[in-house]
């Protein structure tokens, strides 16, 4: 063999694992069947080349990118792919003149898969708009964000969107036992001896993320030396120094969604609060003081006067944080969120901030009542200012006069529940009335 044929036939392999096992055709490609399954939609448009423009949404290993890698391999028109990291408003009008042209001269299509368009900004995505909604371009983006929170609202509304779902463990271990048999792009080249339990450690450890998985998977095959026979013997002890921790997924809306469990779990489970809570910062690395300013809103939103001290010991929780700091404040946190979890609940404070911010609305300018406006001024008599009762001259420190201004003077905005010290609060409302 010749130095140019070995080189020719070695190169592919210099590539990583996880490259060369790319799926090259649907066939090949792992999961996501409730999108790209036998007589699924977007399966059918790929495979006739009749993609239209398209967001892909998913998790990080989910397969974003690989789809739109095959689509590439389908489609006879141009495929560009940009990267929004790097591309420039500047990129993207080269690429639409480009489309423009062959779409002209040679009535050729152009497909323009923008990675990771949440990191465009909004001016970078405006530019996108007028070719996509001129048939110049067909978009297909990919992103692990929210594409609600973080896409143009204009081009959402232009594009099919499909969400991807996280891979499970199932796919990572059909993923490797594929690269150990493929003798042409995987390892099968090799004589390996794989454990079960060796695979089984490296999908838990992946998280369901075929590319981690594939590369430890490789890292373990060309490191361990090899038998007498040139076998390679993968064992569970060799698969566990190929990858340690689970894989860590805490993109933005990942940490949106943790945070509004957190939150929702406050209203009604100690276990699963301090579950998303621990979670989130043990695991997804987030900030503690995310966690208490939203407990310290869910004391007043979801519990309020039925228990106000279940604010003081958020409060007192957030003190000890900045004063001892992690992971000792845990400890405090902890006892602070199963307090108010266990605190009887009422929503009386949100609906009469809600009922009095409705009032603002339909009321508009408010007149301060005579009664109650400032005497603290020679001449304020003369302006009709006074006649203000002062509540603690009279039995139980109460006298009915008017508080509202008069479009709303009968207006009730608080109404107390029947919860915890709010009870004594809505008897308390009660004898007022009477």
């Amino acid at each position: 063999m010749d130095l140019f044929t070995y080189q020719e036939e070695e190169l592919p392999r210099a590539r990583l694992l996880a490259d060369r096992m790319r799926p090259q055709t649907l066939d090949e490609y792992i999961g996501q069947e409730h999108i790209v399954g036998q007589g699924k939609l977007l399966r059918r448009a790929i495979e006739g080349d009749q993609v239209s423009s398209i967001l892909l949404y998913g998790p990080p290993g989910c397969g974003k990118t690989t789809l739109a890698h095959i689509i590439s391999m389908k489609t006879e028109g141009d495929f560009v792919k940009l990267n929004a990291v790097e591309a420039s408003v500047k990129d993207v009008r080269e690429v639409i003149d480009r489309a423009r042209s062959n779409k002209t001269l040679y009535g050729k299509k152009t497909i323009l898969f923008l990675d990771e368009v949440h990191r465009f900004n909004t001016s970078r995505q405006d530019a996108l708009l007028p070719a996509v909604e001129q048939g110049i371009i067909i978009f297909i983006g990919a992103t692990t964000e929210n594409p609600f929170h973080h896409v143009n609202g204009a081009l959402l509304s232009r594009s099919t969107l499909f969400q991807l779902e996280a891979l499970e463990e199932k796919h990572s271990l059909d993923a490797m036992n594929r690269a150990i048999a493929d003798r042409e792009r995987g390892l099968g080249f090799m004589t390996l001896h794989v454990e079960e339990e060796a695979l089984e450690h490296i999908a838990a450890m992946s998280g369901g993320d075929i590319r981690r998985s594939l590369n430890a998977l490789e890292l373990a095959a060309v490191t361990t030396p090899s038998e007498p026979d040139g076998s390679v013997r993968i064992t569970l002890e060799v698969a566990q120094e190929s990858v340690r921790k689970p894989s860590i997924r805490a993109d933005l809306s990942t940490q949106y969604d943790v945070l509004s469990a957190f939150h929702k779990s406050v209203r009604g489970s100690s276990d699963a609060a301090l579950y998303w809570f621990l979670y989130a910062v043990e695991r997804l690395g987030m900030d503690p003081m995310t966690f208490l300013r939203r407990l310290i809103v869910a004391c007043s939103e979801d519990i309020g006067l039925a228990n106000p001290q279940a604010m003081v010991q958020a409060v007192t929780a957030m003190d000890a944080y900045h004063k001892i700091g992690w992971p000792e404040a845990k400890y405090n946190i902890a006892q602070a969120i199963l307090f108010a979890v266990e605190s009887p609940k009422s929503n009386a404070t949100a609906v009469a901030i809600g009922n009095v911010m409705s009032a603002i609305e339909r009321s508009g300018n408010a007149e301060v009542p005579l009664h109650l406006r400032d005497t603290h001024y020679k001449g304020a008599a003369e302006l009709g200012h006074g006649g203000y009762q002062y509540p603690h001259d009279f039995p139980n420190h109460y006298v009915k006069q008017q508080y509202l201004p008069d479009p709303l003077a009968k207006a009730v905005f608080y109404k107390a529940s029947d919860q915890g010290m709010e009870d004594k609060i809505k008897q308390n409302q009660q004898r007022r009335l009477k």
